[in-house]
């Protein structure tokens, strides 16, 4: 008999359908949370006739191919948001419990993965990082740091506190400077919950990273088009790339950059 806990597979896959089903919830998330609107009531409904969808539609992925997708209906299409959302999510909980197995280790990867992904969709479509992202995501970071393989309480806490001091002492600054404000305050909050999951030098990691990806990316399209960065995208690109590379990274700078040994 195969030991469902023990084979890398099925937990991987089990993983993936518990992502797909995260991923259709985070939909509604990262469209009603912007808009100050509940995830549960009304329930699931078509954007554009306002019909409820029946379960069986409402299944990830498979709802939106079975449907050709269009509303059953008016027939009006579907976005492709919907099942690409539910897929990536999909892959993330499946890849992280392929990587780090059945563990908290896991569950906390796939969370911050999750929280990061909603977070740049919907400063993306709103300029917007709701609340229940950054300080639900702050008061889950800290939670797990309790439980076996996390970071700890302590250095989950320094790095709430860092995350939130470091970008709230930039926003203070550059309103100071430029009169006008330097930084929103979804962000700084974002910070606090990404200093959570990853400590002080995650956060240091992540604001470099941000920063880089910011400039780099979207930087010349805001010279032109004089449009305000979503600094949140970058910054949850930074916070992934920290998490999944954070301490190859940091050891590489301590060796070849300052010739030093990497810390312990």
């Amino acid at each position: 008999m195969i030991d469902v806990l023990s084979d890398a597979w099925i937990v991987s896959a089990l993983a993936g359908l518990v992502g797909l089903m995260i991923g259709s919830f985070l939909n509604v998330c990262t469209l009603r949370w912007p808009e100050d609107e509940s995830v549960v009531f009304p329930g699931s409904h078509c954007p554009k006739c306002g019909k409820p969808i029946r379960w069986y539609d409402n299944v990830p992925v498979l709802g939106y191919i079975l449907l050709l997708a269009r509303c059953r209906a008016c027939r009006e299409p579907i976005s492709l948001q919907y099942p690409l959302v539910e897929l990536a999510t999909g892959l993330v909980w499946a890849g992280m419990f392929s990587y780090a197995g059945l563990s908290f280790e896991a569950l906390r990867g796939a969370l911050l993965l999750t929280i990061l992904f909603g977070i740049a969709l919907t400063d993306a479509r709103f300029y917007i990082i709701p609340d229940q992202f950054s300080l639900g995501g702050l008061v889950l970071g800290l939670g797990l740091a309790f439980l076996p393989g996390g970071i700890g309480a302590l250095d989950a806490l320094i790095g709430a506190v860092v995350g939130f001091g470091l970008l709230e002492s930039v926003a203070v600054l550059g309103k100071w400077m430029f009169k006008k404000d330097a930084m929103g305050g979804g962000d700084i909050k974002m910070m606090a919950m990404v200093g959570a999951f990853l400590g002080w030098e995650g956060v240091l990691l992540t604001v470099f990273m941000g920063a880089l990806l910011g400039s780099v990316i979207f930087g010349p399209i805001s010279y032109k088009t004089k449009k305000l960065v979503p600094f949140g995208i970058f910054l949850a690109a930074g916070a992934a790339v920290t998490y999944g590379f954070g301490a190859d990274i940091i050891d590489w700078y301590w060796t070849n950059m300052l010739h030093l040994p990497p810390p312990q």
